[in-house]
C-alpha cells in the first residue's frame, strides 16, 4: 500500500502496473472521451393532473432523451410526434400524489424510456433526463 510518500514500486507489485491490467497509471481513453453525448430535447409539455376534488392542476416537464446510439437519435427525432402522443394518456393520468417523493421522478422516468421504446424499439432509449419539473 502506498500512504503519503510510499515507495511506487511498491504500490504496483500490490496492484500491478496499468499494461497488467492492475491499477497503475492509467493511459488516455476513459469514459470522458471519444463520443459526442447526444441528446434529442423534448419540447416542454403542460398537462392536467387527474384530481379527485375537481381543482385545476397542472404539471409542467421539460426533459431529454438519451438516445442508446447515433443511429437512434434520428430515428427519435424522426419519431418525436409519435413518442409526444404516447406520454400524453400516460401523463394526463397522473395524479399529485404520484408526484410525492423522490421515487416518483424514478418511476416517472422509468415509463417515459418504456414508452419511448415502445415507438423506437426496445433498447433504443437509454435514459431520460428530466430538466423541468413542476406541478402547479
Amino acid at each position: 500500500m502506498m500512504f503519503m510518500g510510499g515507495d511506487k514500486a511498491a504500490a504496483e507489485s500490490d496492484h500491478g502496473s496499468a499494461d497488467e491490467g492492475g491499477h497503475g497509471e492509467a493511459e488516455s481513453g476513459g469514459h470522458g472521451e471519444g463520443g459526442e453525448a447526444s441528446f434529442v430535447d423534448v419540447p416542454p409539455m403542460v398537462v392536467n393532473l387527474r384530481t379527485s376534488d375537481g381543482q385545476a392542476r397542472f404539471l409542467k416537464l421539460h426533459f431529454l432523451i438519451v438516445p442508446s446510439n447515433a443511429d437512434k437519435k434520428a430515428e427519435i427525432e424522426e419519431k418525436m410526434p409519435l413518442i409526444i402522443d404516447r406520454y400524453q394518456p400516460f401523463l394526463r393520468e397522473l395524479r399529485p400524489e404520484d408526484l410525492a417523493g423522490s421515487a416518483a421522478v424514478y418511476r416517472i422516468k422509468e415509463e417515459l424510456i418504456l414508452r419511448a421504446g415502445e415507438i423506437v424499439g426496445t433498447g433504443g432509449v437509454s435514459d431520460v433526463l428530466i430538466q423541468d419539473l413542476i406541478q402547479q
